[in-house]
């Protein structure tokens, strides 16, 4: 059975047929990947972690909130959710507490595997001689401390922004701009793999070229509406095209 990819107009098109080589770029030298939903199958729990902590704090947020959030910083979520129902910016103390309760929660969750074909994608790119660059908005450190044991030999810890990193989460493009500044390139010598709206939101801001794939449980048309270029219904078929993409 033909995969299929969703095109601009948001109708499924057999992969056969569609000319992802129409959307190649050339002189790619890095592709710059998300880790949440791109690299690990990690959005079901931190759903579950977010969705406990709030409410352990009086915050009311939904799994389909901490999907349409996915990619803003720990820090930039309490405030939105405390902006619209306290009233107020959350505290420094209260983000902090808040973050932990989740981060505590996620931690004691089942363990998180890598997302089916994340592995062979990344060997793709490495072959191709084309950098690979981490972006996350993650503070996760069991996760960030997870990728060279299952990425092995893939990234470089230069090469990586995280939570840590930046002082505005994704939807603002500061994220992607550092991956760029990091692998010294420009925006036309990227391309960025991402999974959540914000995230393609905040890649098409540093005006990169973005994939998207959907692992989530959100609608293509969400994606296409914050930008994506192009949506794959998964690494597998990303993994088919890459060829055709990469020039």
């Amino acid at each position: 059975m033909s995969e299929t990819i969703t095109n601009g107009k948001g109708r499924a098109e057999c992969s056969s047929f569609l000319n992802v080589a129409s959307l190649g770029r050339k002189n790619v030298r890095a592709i710059l990947f998300d880790m949440d939903g791109v690299l690990f199958d990690s959005m079901k729990n931190h759903a579950e972690a977010w969705v406990r902590a709030m409410k352990e704090n009086n915050l009311i947020m939904s799994r389909e909130d901490v999907y349409m959030n996915e990619g803003r910083t720990g820090e930039g979520t309490i405030d939105i959710f405390a902006r619209e129902q306290w009233g107020r910016d959350a505290t420094d103390e209260e983000k902090e507490y808040i973050y932990k309760v989740k981060s505590d929660i996620f931690n004691t969750l089942p363990h998180v595997e890598p997302i089916e074909s994340a592995l062979e994608l990344l060997q793709a790119v490495k072959g191709m001689g084309v950098e690979r660059v981490i972006v996350t908005g993650s503070g996760q450190k069991s996760l960030l401390e997870r990728l060279e044991k299952n990425f092995p030999g893939i990234f470089k810890a230069e090469l990586m922004v995280t939570a840590f990193d930046v002082k505005h989460g994704k939807p603002h493009p500061e994220p992607y701009l550092m991956g760029l500044e990091k692998a010294g390139i420009s925006a036309e010598e990227a391309m960025v793999v991402e999974n959540a709206p914000l995230g393609v939101q905040s890649a098409k801001a540093a005006g990169i070229f973005t994939i998207a794939v959907n692992t989530g449980p959100l609608p293509d048309k969400v994606l296409y509406d914050a930008g994506a270029d192009i949506v794959f219904p998964n690494h597998s078929a990303l993994l088919k095209a890459l060829p055709e993409m990469v020039l």
